[in-house]
């Protein structure tokens, strides 16, 4: 398997939104991540558990290499006028053991508190990232997986461009293949 290089920056950059702020993960991230991780709301269609404090930990570590070693990342998601933190959204390869695999695309993601949903923010926020990485990555298709039950998480996919491409299972769960970009088979 051959790994596309692209040239990394060194930190995630900042964008703004009409109502909120992508900047990188700071290590004072790391209690904040611990608690939306560890509320079910949250975790139910992700994880379908919560998160320990290790994991939560890894997370934060793996999101700011992200950027260093392969250009592209999660970013922490704030409230513009309070700095509140409200969640993290971006791209990754997470290597995923599935079946088929993902392969190079990067892979789509966002996770908000459980107070910041129902506000169109997920949209607002996965839109400006999107807009990022069409406009300074060399991929030209981008992935996400959903839980099948998951319908608000797959309309925001949709409205960012993405359309289902198949079914699988990953952890041991139904999982939903959606494809932005690029070969939408």
């Amino acid at each position: 398997m051959t790994i596309k290089r692209i040239s990394a920056l060194v930190t995630a950059p900042d964008i703004e939104t009409e109502r909120t702020r992508l900047r990188a993960h700071r290590l004072e991230d790391f209690e904040p991540m611990v608690a939306m991780w560890q509320d079910e709301v949250i975790y139910r269609h992700i994880l379908g558990r919560p998160s320990t404090g290790s994991e939560t930990w890894s997370r934060l570590l793996r999101y700011i290499g992200h950027w260093s070693a392969l250009g592209f990342g999660y970013w922490v998601i704030e409230e513009r006028q309070t700095g509140l933190y409200l969640g993290e959204a971006g791209f990754a390869d997470f290597r995923r053991d599935m079946d088929p695999p993902l392969g190079q695309a990067p892979e789509a993601g966002w996770a908000l508190v459980s107070s910041a949903h129902g506000r169109g923010l997920a949209t607002e926020v996965m839109l400006a990232a999107h807009a990022w990485m069409d406009a300074h990555n060399l991929h030209d298709q981008t992935v996400c997986i959903l839980s099948p039950e998951h319908r608000i998480s797959r309309h925001v996919a949709e409205k960012c461009g993405y359309h289902h491409a198949y079914d699988t299972t990953f952890a041991g769960g139904p999982t939903s293949v959606m494809k932005r970009g690029g070969n939408l088979s």
